[in-house]
This record gives C-alpha cells, sequence and structure tokens, in this order.
C-alpha cells in the first residue's frame, strides 16, 4: 500500500479579467503561509483545516477563504501541492470549478513557469510535489469566495509512531490565520500527541484511544505532529537527523516517549512540603493569594500523600515536626495554620530550605518541596554558593519546584535550585495571580510513575556501549508522571541500529524499558531536531554562564568559553538570545565564535551582575522556555519583561537545517560568517537548476524562496544566487 505524505498548503494562483469574458494576463501565485505579491488581487483571507486520523488513514478537510479586493470580478486557479498518489476526495466552491492531480514532472513545469514569469522564486518551497489543480470563476469585485477540498491519505508510520505533516510556507511574513482542528481515534490507547512545529491545544483527556487537539496560528511553518500507540506500558519512538552530506555516520536524535494512563502498578505516594515566604514584602494581596493557594494544594493531596507546611521570614515555623499524613483532621489543622500566617520580617531563604530538607522521607514516597519566594535572601546565610550547597547535600534526592513572585527574586537561585533537583522553576511577574500560579505548579505533581529515570545505549543484553550517545538533554531527566511525555534530545554516532534503555523507580522498584531503533530513516527532513538540541543546549550553556555571577562571581576564561559556544550555537541554528542580539541586526557581517569576546562585558553586566531584577527574570523565562522546547520558535519569539510581551524577530529565517540573516535587503547563510562570495549564480541558468536539485535531496531547497540576493554555502564555498537582471 502506497504511503502518502498530507500536503495541504493551498497555492492559489489568480487569472485577472478585465470582464467576465475577457482574455487571461500573466499568473499571479496568492500562498497561504506566504507573503503576498505586490498589486495582488485576489488573496487569502484565512484558512481552516478540519483533520481526522482513523487507523492511520487521514481525512482532511482544507477550508480557504479567497478575498477579491480589484474593481472587476477575477478567475482564482488553486495549485494545492500534494505527494504523487494523493487521493482527492472531494471539491466544492460557489460558482463553476473543477480539480485535478498532476504528477511531479508536470507541476515542476508549472512551478518553473511562474517563477520564470514572476521573477519570484516563493513558489520553489514546493519543488518536487505533485499537484492539485482547480479553477474557480468567478470571485466577484470587492468579493469573497470559500474553497474547501477534502484529501485522504494513510499516514506513514515507524513501529509505533505515525507521523502527519501539512506542509505550509516557511515565509517569516505570513499572517493568514489558520485554524487548525484535529480528531485522532485508534484500536489501541493513544500513549501520547507531539507536534514539533507547533504547540497543540488538547482537549481534556477523555477516551484513552481518542485525542482531540486545536491550533489558532499565524506562525508558519509545516504544521507536524506524531502520536505514539500503546497499551499499558511506556512506548518511544526515535527520529533522527544527519549533520550533513559530509558526516552521515553522526547526528542529532529525538526520544518521544509517552507514558499512558492506565500504566500498571501502584503510584508511589507523594510527600510534599509546601514552603511559603512571609517576609514583610508579601504583605497584603500576596499573603491572601498564596493562603488560598495553600489550602488549595493541602485539599489536592490525595490519601496516601504525606505533607508538611513551612512558614519562614528571618525565622522558620513548622506546621508539624515532620510531614504528616494526608486526612480530614490534618487538613482542618493545616487550614487553621494557614489562616495565621502574617507577613512581616526579612527573607532567611537558607534556613528555610534547610528545615525542608532536614526530615528523612517515609520510605516508598516520592519527597517533593513547593518553595515559594517573593524576594533576594537578606538574612542568615544569603550565600548563593551556600544555598545550592543544600540541594547538592541532599541525600534524600527531593524534588524542590521553585516559585519566584515579582520582580524582585534571584532568579539564578531559584533556577539552580529547581533544575539540580529533577524540577522546574516557575515566575509568577508582577502583578500576576500568585494562587493561579501555584495552582499551576502544583499540577505538574501528579502520581509519579517513573521516578530518577535515565537514559543510556546499551547493548542487546542491556550492556552499557560507550560513545553512541552524549550531550543528552534535558539532564538530569525528569521523574514520570501517569499521561506524561518525555521529549529527550542528544548527539548520536554510527549508523547502527541504536538500543537505548531508560531505568528508574517504578512503584518503588527499579525498572528498565529497553528500546531498539533503525537509523536508516535519519534524514535532513527532521531537521527540526537538531534545531530543538541546540536550544535546549543553549539553555544550559546560559544557565552555566549565570552562575558564574554568583557571589560576586565574574567567570574568568570559563565566560569567555560558554559565551564562545552560546554565539555559535545562535549563529548555527538561527536561535535568537538576549545575549546574541546582534544577529538581528540587519547591518554589518554576522560575527564568528571568536568575536564573541566582545559580547563578554553584556554577559557579565546581564548574566553575572543582575541577580535579582524584572530582567533576570525575563532571563529566566525565556531559558526556562528554550530548555524545555519541543516545537520550534520559528520567529525567535523572546519574553520582555520591560513590556511583559513576547517580542518576534522577522530578520533571523530558519530554513531546514540552515539559518539565514537579512542583510542590506537580502538574505546571508549563518555558516558564511564575514566571507564574502567567490562565485555567482542568476537565477533560471542550467547551473542554478542543478543546485536546485542537490538542495532538493537535501531537504534545503526552501531556502531559494528566500527574496533578494542570497549569500549560500555550496561544498565549502560562498556562493551569490542573484536574479537576472
Amino acid at each position: 500500500m502506497p504511503i502518502f505524505r498530507l500536503t495541504a498548503l493551498a497555492v492559489l494562483c489568480c487569472l485577472a479579467t478585465a470582464t467576465l469574458h475577457a482574455a487571461a494576463v500573466e499568473w499571479q501565485p496568492v500562498i497561504p503561509g506566504a507573503r503576498p505579491f505586490a498589486g495582488q488581487a485576489v488573496r487569502v483571507s484565512a484558512v481552516a483545516a478540519d483533520i481526522t486520523v482513523e487507523e492511520q488513514v487521514a481525512t482532511t478537510r482544507l477550508v480557504i477563504d479567497l478575498v477579491n479586493d480589484a474593481d472587476q470580478p477575477q478567475e482564482a486557479r488553486l495549485l494545492l501541492p500534494v505527494p504523487e498518489g494523493a487521493l482527492v476526495r472531494g471539491f466544492a466552491a460557489a460558482g463553476l470549478g473543477s480539480a485535478e492531480v498532476l504528477p511531479v514532472a508536470e507541476a515542476d513545469g508549472i512551478y518553473a513557469g511562474i517563477v520564470a514569469r514572476l521573477r519570484d522564486p516563493a513558489l520553489l518551497e514546493f519543488a518536487g510535489t505533485a499537484l492539485v489543480r482547480s479553477s474557480i470563476f468567478p470571485v466577484a469585485a470587492h468579493g469573497r469566495q470559500r474553497v474547501s477540498l477534502d484529501l485522504e491519505q494513510v499516514l506513514a508510520a515507524d513501529g509505533h509512531r505515525i507521523d502527519y505533516v501539512l506542509p505550509r510556507s516557511e515565509a517569516l511574513g505570513y499572517c493568514v490565520p489558520w485554524t487548525i482542528h484535529g480528531v485522532l481515534r485508534a484500536s489501541a490507547p493513544i500513549a501520547t500527541v507531539w507536534s514539533p512545529s507547533h504547540a497543540l491545544t488538547a482537549a481534556p483527556y477523555s477516551l484513552p484511544n481518542t485525542r482531540t487537539f486545536t491550533i489558532a496560528t499565524t506562525a508558519p511553518g509545516s504544521f507536524r505532529f506524531s502520536y505514539l500507540l500503546g497499551g499499558d506500558q511506556v512506548t518511544a519512538s526515535l527520529l533522527a537527523c544527519p549533520d550533513g552530506p559530509e558526516a552521515p555516520d553522526r547526528g542529532t536524535f529525538l526520544l518521544l516517549a509517552g507514558i499512558p494512563r492506565s500504566a500498571g502498578g501502584a503510584p508511589m505516594p507523594r510527600e510534599l512540603t509546601l514552603v511559603i515566604d512571609r517576609s514583610g514584602s508579601m504583605n497584603g494581596e500576596k499573603i491572601a493569594q498564596v493562603r488560598a493557594a495553600a489550602n488549595q494544594i493541602v485539599a489536592g493531596l490525595g490519601s496516601g500523600d504525606r505533607f508538611n507546611l513551612i512558614a519562614y521570614n528571618e525565622g522558620v515555623d513548622l506546621f508539624a515536626p515532620a510531614p504528616v499524613a494526608k486526612s480530614p483532621d490534618s487538613e482542618r489543622a493545616a487550614r487553621a495554620w494557614i489562616a495565621s500566617l502574617l507577613a512581616q520580617g526579612g527573607t532567611n531563604i537558607h534556613a528555610a530550605l534547610e528545615a525542608a530538607l532536614l526530615p528523612a522521607p517515609l520510605p516508598g514516597t516520592l519527597p517533593l518541596v513547593l518553595f515559594l519566594t517573593d524576594g533576594r535572601p537578606t538574612i542568615g546565610q544569603t550565600s548563593e554558593r551556600a544555598i545550592r550547597a543544600l540541594v547538592s547535600g541532599d541525600a534524600s534526592h527531593r524534588r524542590i519546584f521553585t516559585l519566584g513572585v515579582g520582580g524582585d527574586v534571584n532568579a539564578p537561585l531559584l533556577d539552580a535550585l529547581a533544575l539540580a533537583s529533577r524540577a522546574v522553576p516557575t515566575y509568577a511577574p508582577s502583578g500576576s495571580d500568585v494562587e493561579i500560579a501555584a495552582a499551576t505548579v502544583f499540577g505538574r505533581l501528579g502520581v509519579p510513575d517513573l521516578t530518577s529515570p535515565q537514559l543510556i545505549a546499551t547493548d542487546a543484553q542491556g550492556g552499557p556501549v560507550s560513545g553512541r550517545i552524549s550531550d543528552i538533554l534535558p539532564g538530569p531527566l525528569p521523574d514520570l508522571f501517569a499521561g506524561d511525555q518525555l521529549v529527550v534530545l542528544g548527539r548520536y554516532v554510527g549508523n547502527a541500529p541504536l538500543t537505548l534503555t531508560l531505568s528508574g523507580t517504578h512503584a518503588g522498584a527499579p525498572r528498565q524499558l529497553r528500546f531498539t531503533f533503525s537509523l536508516a530513516k535519519a534524514s535532513a527532513a527532521n531537521a527540526f531536531v537538531p534545531r530543538l538540541w541546540a536550544s535546549r543546549r543553549i539553555a544550559v550553556l546560559i544557565d552555566a554562564i549565570r552562575a558564574l555571577g554568583a557571589d560576586g562571581g565574574h567567570g574568568g576564561e570559563s565566560l569567555k568559553e560558554l559565551s564562545d559556544e552560546v554565539v555559535r550555537l545562535s549563529t548555527r541554528y538561527g536561535i535568537l538570545t538576549p545575549y546574541t542580539a546582534f544577529l538581528a541586526r540587519e547591518s554589518g557581517p554576522l560575527a564568528a565564535p571568536a568575536a564573541s569576546a566582545a559580547a563578554a562585558p553584556v554577559f557579565r553586566k546581564e548574566a553575572l551582575e543582575d541577580r535579582a531584577s524584572a530582567g533576570s527574570v525575563g532571563q529566566s523565562v525565556n531559558a526556562k522556555a528554550m530548555r524545555e522546547a519541543a516545537c520550534v520558535n520559528v520567529r525567535n519569539g523572546l519574553y520582555d519583561a520591560a513590556t511583559d510581551k513576547v517580542v518576534d524577530c522577522d530578520a533571523i529565517q530558519q530554513v531546514g537545517d540552515l539559518a539565514f540573516y537579512r542583510r542590506a535587503g537580502g538574505w546571508v547563510d549563518g555558516r558564511a560568517g564575514a566571507a564574502a562570495p567567490t562565485r555567482t549564480i542568476l537565477r533560471g541558468t542550467p547551473e542554478f537548476t542543478a543546485l536546485l536539485a542537490r538542495l532538493q535531496r537535501e531537504h534545503r531547497h526552501a531556502c531559494l524562496a528566500l527574496p533578494g540576493d542570497l549569500t549560500l554555502v555550496v561544498d565549502g564555498e560562498v556562493v551569490l544566487i542573484m536574479e537576472m537582471r
């Protein structure tokens, strides 16, 4: 049975007419997902996609809204790129209309002809695919028209993983709103659903064999998702991307694993210690919100869980000498204790954390700490390094989930406490609801299913194999909870099958899960894999840089080494950070990694010296997003604490596994650095056609759709690609 990859990006080509019966003039493409052409009459105003997957068979209904801005009626010709062999089950439009499927060779001829006549490369993004061609007439003057297409395909499967792709342009100028709704149904339970391209908004869990999600977005890029089928066991799959033609035997991998909600075995009970800052700065609305949040957290504990409450200012007060079992009596007593909390005094973080870590947890429980503060340490032991040492010396290996309230917290310290203990830092910016933030953190502390997980490469018998994998992220791996999803990225060497063993503790007993994956399907089509790895790696490096500033440290040679690597990865993969803002500037050459020494003062001031401010919290928010990256940030959106908004960048374009930077109206390959081109290739020439064919094989041809002059590295040579003039 043939396997089809769904392509559902509409390419609309409008044939302008002076009257209803006038002769046709030039083709003029309209591309949902790409920038409009100058003087374009018919445009796309919105696209909706309804996706239903039944046992690996996907049906997709695309509804495309067209608007004619011209003073006369228009005929719209619809070009819909699809893989050869895909089936069109339905087509509907007001007025006259028809649809036919064109094979790849004929489709490429149409693309080439349109590009040549318009001298615009935009359609080259879709080279190498078949087409559905249709004609809609008329689209009334200043009128609207709706077109719907029904597509059917058999989705590609790789073991337990089913993949779906809805191709769309990567162009940053795309701003047409898309609404995507998906329903997945299978005979086996669906372990997890994941998208590397867009954040999914999943509906509340209902049935194990059904999942639904929605997306409302204007972000460019093909929409992709994968789902894993599984029963009552952990299910895993692997996607890999080689480093390139020059190093086909090494690359980056992504391990996707899911634990179904029906995971077997008795769950490990929790032992939660809630640590509450009641210093003077918490007075007023904040302490009231914290009281409400604490009551909700205690009420949300299960009957097998244990808990304790600690409140601190310059001193430390405990609800009980040691955690107590959750019961109606203990909950009533906790509510009375919480109601008595008053906010006053200083902030002794060291003493509060020490008290939370002192009691030995009850065997067979997962010890958790939810540590809340709205300030920096001001009383007692205030050394960052000393406070961090409490976590590194915690023999019970408690998970310390930190919640920073407002903009006066020592964000690098809270990050370090959480990350060193397999937990997560969270921040509630000034003016936000602390109760909601605390409830969100507690919502992540579900019933643990696999604790202290580790991932290593092994042989078929489970013996460790050195050298096959490295640079695993996240590190250490977080605990897995029932219904959870694990996305692990790392580097691999060798093309032989890769056996990975995921080990940990389940219900108090050791557990090992072993998976063997073929690397035969490693492909540059999975270019999102190294980009996600690089994003996480940059976050780790930034955390290390910020750690150098603890207690007034200045970093020394370590600062330059770390900052050099941040700049190298940022430039190579087109990932903007607060410390590589120069990459977004549209004047001057790209900086080589060695030039990052000049950026060291910026690192020193913003990453080392700035420990407690709104800007420091903003750095932590951005680092967290990069650290947990499971889908690409194509527009390089970064949180700006000054405006409390995410700010996008349109001067960096990610294409496949490459990154391009806008310079002087054109685009420059990040690998070129400051090097000048040594050769020029004109579009439309045989040399250009040969380059297009080569880049298609490497899944890099979409870069030829970038507007203006293009500087590209080919076999180590810097080449300038220009329009014929």
